[in-house]
């Protein structure tokens, strides 16, 4: 039976449960179904290698963070194709994120909006996890590690999380990223503007340094921002970017705004949307950045790819690379496959 078929037939059952239940479902499920070699059934992508930040990805799609929060499912989601996994976001110490219910679907916009708010067990446990799994154990591609701050922690003192973050996960990624844009953790958008960014970003590559010498490993760290930036924003986190020699971009996390929503069930709710309303407004974000940076800086392409075309939009947008997460819940693991076929097809 083809994931495809599979899929089509457990999304009703998926559906028709609280999406977060769902979410707890689905995770074990995958880890003991690739654990038991069932998800190796369905084959993975042809091999199309892509170098971006000196690391050679074995395909160019990729699995965006937040869906695996604490790296405990890292091999079940590596079995279904991906060129490069990323989990987190990971925060020092352990927190429970915000209330609950906190993800909501909107299925006639193939959407989601969510207010987690870095629910996660703290990064000593996060790494515990990732150094348990068979993928980093053997080395089996490429893994990005997430790193967010507390939501306790007052934003004046958000940089010493990162740093406490970065120097637990730096031994174990093949790159980290730094996520500034979450809507979910009170002022954490904030970072993104001038003087915050530059401190940031410049304690941020003072201790990938140290680390890099430490380690005899330089471990390249790209920064995730927010769809809801204007043409001067983007500017002004390009120019900080290529000033403090950032190795990646990733555009872009979800967005507040709810104007392709409005008069759907749970449009009104708080949190950052993603899925298809978000596919245009990041992909103008990666064009910004593009001519912004030019080749000078590697773009990963994120927010609302449903299809292979929509992956190939975002790689002529300016991106190197594309992550998935929400297309996943309405089409399944078919889409990896689908959008490594198209960007393959379109080199």
């Amino acid at each position: 039976m083809s994931d495809k078929l599979l899929y089509a037939l457990t999304r009703p059952l998926l559906f028709s449960l609280d999406p977060e239940t769902a979410h707890n479902l689905t995770l074990p499920a995958l880890k003991n179904a690739a654990a038991c070699g069932l998800t190796a059934l369905a084959g993975k992508p042809a091999s199309d290698p892509r170098t971006v930040m000196g690391i050679t990805f074995p395909n160019p799609v990729g699995l965006a963070a937040g869906l695996d929060k604490d790296g405990a499912y890292i091999d079940g989601l590596a079995a279904l194709g991906f060129g490069f996994i990323e989990v987190g976001t990971v925060t020092p110490r352990p927190q429970p994120g915000n209330p609950k219910p906190r993800i909501f679907r909107l299925p006639q916009a193939n959407a989601v909006i969510n207010r987690m708010g870095f629910n996660n067990g703290g990064v000593d446990a996060f790494v515990a996890n990732v150094q348990a799994s068979k993928f980093f154990r053997n080395k089996e591609g490429v893994l990005g590690l997430n790193i967010g701050k507390n939501a306790d922690t007052p934003i004046e003192r958000a940089a010493d999380d990162y740093l406490h973050c970065l120097e637990k996960v730096y031994p174990y990624a093949s790159y980290v990223t730094v996520n500034i844009s979450s809507p979910n953790t009170k002022n954490l958008r904030q970072l993104q503007g001038g003087s915050e960014l530059d401190a940031l970003l410049s304690q941020l590559k003072e201790v990938q340094q140290r680390l890099a010498d430490k380690h005899k490993h330089y471990v390249p760290i790209a920064l995730k921002i927010a769809p809801d930036v204007d043409g001067e924003q983007v500017k002004s986190i390009a120019a900080a970017l290529l000033r403090h020699k950032m190795d990646a971009v990733i555009a872009t996390n979800t967005t507040i705004t709810r104007d392709a929503v409005k008069g759907l069930s749970h449009a009104e709710e708080t949190g950052g949307l993603s899925g298809a309303p978000v596919f245009e407004m990041s992909n103008a974000v990666i064009r910004a950045l593009k001519a912004e940076v030019g080749d000078a800086l590697p773009i990963i392409g994120v927010g609302g790819i449903l299809s292979g075309e929509n992956a190939q939009a975002k790689i002529a947008a300016g991106a190197s690379l594309v992550q998935l997460y929400t297309g996943l819940i309405y089409r399944g693991p078919a889409l990896v496959k689908e959008c490594a076929a198209a960007l393959r097809k379109s080199r």
